[in-house]
């Protein structure tokens, strides 16, 4: 099912996964002067058909490649002739068909590969030219997208919720901070986020984030520097288990926070 509405000329179209009750299972896309942003999981397809059918769409970009972005993207390219932008590290995933675990694969349905044209440092929709910010931390390919004149900030998944609390293994905890950063030096106050949709208090919510994890990092180094292992750590801070943890094999867990904060490979890796 989705809902369609309208903010600061941007089309909001929130997608609800029916059958679960479990939080992330809704799903943005939006439309803003002629560009698609992000194109929904496969599960909604049939739902979204009739809206794509109904709208002018000259281009689309994808925030990165989960399937939850990606899922009806074949189904673009198969029936309009419109070219489809990603970070470049994002093409060889697109590519491929259902790239993901099956548990992702039941969730949001399976998705057929399609081919990606690489996005530069602005991207340009109808009337209006967007810089690409390059936002790693969630995906290696994340990017955000924003409209200075407007200034109107896409965030992909780089905000989604105020308090963190599992992350799949691939992700990083100082690198998504590190791109939170670089976002709120922008001139932004709105924000449209592909889970939580419009925001008009955007920027203050990003900052709340990152108030959130800066004092999140400095609780778990203090534990680690009196000798706490990691696993001690995730239950003294994270000692609710969510079902995702169980129903991924452990792919998304707190645990994936601790050992991100403790390791600094991956930030080393983005400097």
């Amino acid at each position: 099912m989705i809902h369609v509405y309208e903010k600061e000329d941007v089309i909001c179209v929130k997608g609800n996964i029916e059958g679960s009750g479990r939080k992330g299972r809704t799903v943005y896309v939006f439309l803003v002067d002629g560009m698609l942003i992000d194109t929904g999981p496969k599960c909604l397809e049939s739902d979204l058909i009739p809206f794509y059918e109904d709208h002018s769409i000259e281009l689309v970009t994808l925030t990165h490649s989960h399937e939850d972005h990606t899922g009806t993207a074949s189904w673009i390219q198969e029936n309009r002739e419109i070219p489809i932008y990603i970070h470049e590290k994002g093409i060889n995933i697109c590519a491929q068909s259902c790239p993901y675990p099956k548990y992702r694969q039941m969730a949001w349905g399976i998705r057929k590969e399609f081919t990606a044209l690489p996005l530069g440092e602005t991207i340009q929709s109808r009337s209006q030219k967007w810089k690409v910010i390059y936002t790693p931390g969630h995906a290696d390919d994340h990017i955000s997208l924003f409209h200075e004149e407007t200034g109107r900030l896409f965030s992909g998944d780089l905000f989604v919720d105020p308090k963190t609390k599992v992350i799949m293994d691939s992700e990083s905890i100082p690198v998504i901070m590190n791109s939170i950063r670089t976002l709120l030096s922008y001139d932004f106050e709105s924000m449209f986020c592909c889970h939580a949709g419009y925001i008009q208090d955007g920027k203050r919510m990003l900052k709340q984030k990152l108030t959130y994890l800066e004092n999140l990092c400095s609780e778990v180094n203090s534990l680690h520097k009196e000798g706490l292992s990691i696993d001690e750590i995730n239950k003294k801070l994270f000692p609710k288990k969510y079902p995702i943890v169980a129903v991924s094999g452990g792919e998304w867990d707190s645990l994936h926070i601790v050992s991100s904060i403790i390791s600094d490979e991956k930030l080393i890796q983005y400097q």
